[in-house]
């Protein structure tokens, strides 16, 4: 034992004892950061305390949830561990649960993906469990092939390790692939036949430039998949799940693995409790632990972590979960969805560190799918609320700001007035740290008894009054038509929250759409980057301006002389690669659709490839020469550009407020014009260098600027329209349709939060 390694353990213990004794706080983190100061080996040290073996689970979604059912059933098995059960799971969080706790014969960590390469070469873990990958908090995580190489390095940094792993993931799958360890697959071998969501984490084969296709779909990426052009395809299951059954009172199914088949079930019903079920009994199984003890502790599960945690509070049925992601929060989605009755729904977005400060996923949540649902109460909350407005305004939902106070306050004012049961359920989801907030608020409610209906309405004197909060106010419908080539859009454009202020009389049936072109959708879908279709599609439905969507897929084409609007969203380097090629075959037709004054929208990588040449991964390629500008390689600098940003642009009254994320530096050439200008005191633009973004020419946007770009810049989107609806007239002949003021109230408001933040 090393005197360092001795300084670490003293000052971890002395640190743990301030913060339970003195400060009152949880000692999960800080006391294994103080000694991992002190001794960075520390781990290696600290591993011999688990004097059998230790597992480590990763995955985007269900680590603390599946982790912490593990240690269950290590311990209904008679077994000892050490667990990080808090969710403290960087190496601070695992160093200090490893110092506070006694030696034990297993370790049960969770562990962030990205510092699993930190974690596992020291640990030497016997198994790692990996449940899935998903496109998380992309500001610190990136984009999903930095999260696979750094699993696989982990890996290959502790080769005796087994690989227990989803392979109805193919990003999980393709890990497996990739190193030598021993590897264990787990799947499903039957559909759930679920509802499918409109964005995927993989669309193209891991192995080449292919597309996957799917025997069937369950959500995400996760199925039975295979491409269409190499041999990549679910591998062999060593764990196979059949007889699946997804009902009201939880998940069953058969199981059947090396040593026969077995049943198990979880009260948990929820499509991803059947893979987290599934991901325990194969880690188990492989550790020998008993399926009777792993029964025994999912029937017994109840982390009360505000992971689905149930509450009555007030005679009213009420349901917490976490989801930090399109996935997860689409699955939650399902779950409300499938209580028809009037209900209160509140959604919290927060920004931290721990959460990305880029928001922009929400974009990605198919919040339409509530729209249709009658009496339905939502309430967005959390330090992004004002951005959450806005989303689920464009989804035809009618949101109230406030928090959890206030929605059982609107829930206790509609009861009152006849309008909600008195044991109408509230759901509250919220993102990582807006979760212990409501977790912490819904505890003391639950320790009090509840919060009465007149103590909950006293406590928001400021809240609406009944009509608006669970009322739906519907503009003028979209028509959405088939194209003889082309895909359509199948957004609900008629279910829209915000009617224009003035509003013109429908128009004829016979009445010439707008057409909108989103471009490779499938490919190019970064960041949210698609929302800016819905903007646009539902900014002309509010106003009775028919629209129509063609989305054009990798493979498929699109006729631009038919065509009033262009849009093209940033991608993966290797989705953003294979949708350079199409666009370089369709290089002709862009150029001359640009130089007739055709309005294209250009986000990211999409604005890039209008250059002389763009950045993919470390490599300069040819670009399409629409603009006179080019994409270099950051220099000496290795940093990505990433910040919110606020602009002062020529089309705008009002600061243009989006978020860059970007690792090439563009530089316009002598005399084109910028999109705008960085006045904020964070962000950078298109370099480190002029403090100038994107770029315009003809009636081009080019912009670095997510969130999307529409969504809190109105003007921008009625800019672009008033340009299509000038080109509909040149294609058409019609007369032009007026496009007549909306109420961007809620956009302004969202607008203005960001600058207000920004500085």
């Amino acid at each position: 034992m090393s005197v360092r390694f001795s300084l670490a353990k003293a000052a971890s213990a002395v640190s743990t004892w301030g913060l339970k004794h003195v400060a009152h706080r949880p000692a999960a983190n800080l006391p294994g950061k103080i000694a991992l100061k002190i001794d960075p080996s520390l781990l290696d040290e600290l591993r011999s305390k688990c004097t059998v073996g230790s597992v480590v689970t990763v995955g985007t979604n269900g680590k603390t949830s599946t982790n912490n059912l593990l240690a269950d059933a290590f311990e209904a098995d008679g077994r000892t561990i050490i667990c990080n059960r808090t969710g403290a799971n960087l190496a601070a969080g695992i160093s200090s649960a490893l110092l506070q706790q006694p030696a034990a014969q297993w370790g049960v960590f969770e562990c962030d993906e990205l510092w699993l390469a930190r974690v596992l070469p020291r640990l030497r873990s016997t198994y790692v469990v990996l449940l899935n990958l998903f496109r998380d908090q992309l500001d610190r995580c990136g984009e999903i092939d930095r999260i696979q190489g750094a699993i696989i390095q982990a890996l290959e940094g502790s080769p005796e390790t087994v690989l227990v792993y989803n392979g109805d993931d193919p990003l999980c799958a393709r890990i497996a692939e990739a190193v030598s360890n021993r590897s264990v697959a787990f799947g499903l071998t039957e559909s759930m036949n679920l509802a499918q969501n409109t964005v995927a984490d993989a669309q193209m084969c891991q192995k080449c430039d292919g597309m996957i296709a799917y025997r069937f779909r369950q959500y995400g990426q996760l199925g039975d998949y295979y491409c269409e052009s190499c041999d990549f395809a679910r591998p062999e299951l060593t764990f196979a799940g059949s007889a699946i059954r997804l009902t009201a009172a939880g998940v069953a199914m058969e199981v059947t693995g090396p040593h026969g088949p077995e049943a198990i079930h979880t009260p948990q019903a929820t499509p991803y409790a059947a893979y987290n079920l599934l991901a325990s009994y194969a880690l188990c199984q492989e550790a020998g632990i008993p399926t009777a003890a792993l029964q025994k502790a999912v029937d017994a599960f109840n982390p009360r972590n505000g992971r689905l945690q149930r509450y009555t509070i007030d005679g009213r049925p009420v349901l917490l979960n976490l989801a930090k992601n399109p996935t997860g929060f689409n699955q939650n989605l399902k779950i409300v969805e499938a209580d028809t009755t009037p209900k209160v729904v509140a959604f919290f977005i927060n920004d931290q560190v721990a959460d990305g400060h880029d928001i922009s996923w929400i974009w990605d949540i198919d919040f339409e799918e509530l729209a249709d649902q009658e009496n339905l109460t939502v309430i967005a909350g959390g330090s992004r609320a004002n951005d959450l407005q806005v989303r689920l305004k464009y989804a035809g939902i009618d949101a109230t700001l406030g928090d959890i106070n206030d929605a059982f306050a609107m829930a206790a004012r509609l009861t009152a007035e006849g309008r909600l049961a008195a044991n109408a359920g509230v759901y509250a989801i919220a993102n990582y740290t807006a979760l212990p907030p409501v977790h912490q608020a819904l505890n003391a409610m639950e320790a009090a008894g509840g919060v009465s209906g007149a103590a909950a309405a006293e406590s928001d004197p400021a809240a609406p009054s009944a009509v608006g909060a669970g009322e739906q106010h519907h503009g003028g419908a979209a028509r959405v038509t088939e194209g003889a080539a082309d895909s359509v859009e199948s957004d609900r454009a008629d279910t829209a929250a915000a009617p224009a202020a003035a509003e013109t009389d429908a128009p004829s049936a016979g009445a010439t759409p707008v057409v909108i072109a989103h471009l490779m959708p499938d490919l190019l879908n970064l960041y949210g980057d698609g929302g800016n279709v819905r903007v646009l599609q539902q900014r002309l439905a509010w106003r009775g301006i028919p629209v129509e969507v063609r989305r054009v897929p990798y493979g498929e084409s699109v006729n631009l002389d038919e065509v009033d609007l262009v849009f093209m969203g940033g991608g993966p380097d290797r989705e953003q690669k294979l949708a350079s090629e199409q666009l370089a075959a369709m290089g002709d037709d862009l150029r001359a659709y640009v130089e007739a004054d055709g309005p294209l929208l250009a986000i990211c990588g999409g604005y890039q490839i209008l250059g002389k040449q763009w950045l993919w991964g470390d490599e300069l390629v040819p670009g399409l020469a629409i603009i006179d500008m080019e994409t270099r390689r950051p220099g000496t600098s290795a940093d990505r550009l990433i910040d919110n940003m606020a602009l002062e642009s020529s089309l705008t009254t009002h600061p243009v407020v989006g978020y860059e994320n970007h690792a090439g530096r563009t530089y316009l050439g002598e005399g084109v014009e910028g999109f705008g200008r960085v006045v904020s005191s964070c962000g950078h633009g298109n370099n480190d260098d002029d403090r100038v973004e994107g770029a315009r020419y003809r009636n081009v946007v080019g912009t670095y600027s997510h969130g999307p770009l529409l969504s809190k810049n109105p003007e921008v989107a009625d800019w672009l329209l008033a340009r299509a609806l000038e080109r509909q007239v040149r294609r058409t002949g019609q007369s032009a349709a007026g496009l007549l003021p909306l109420d961007d109230t809620v956009e302004l408001a969202a607008n203005q939060h960001m600058v207000e933040r920004l500085g």
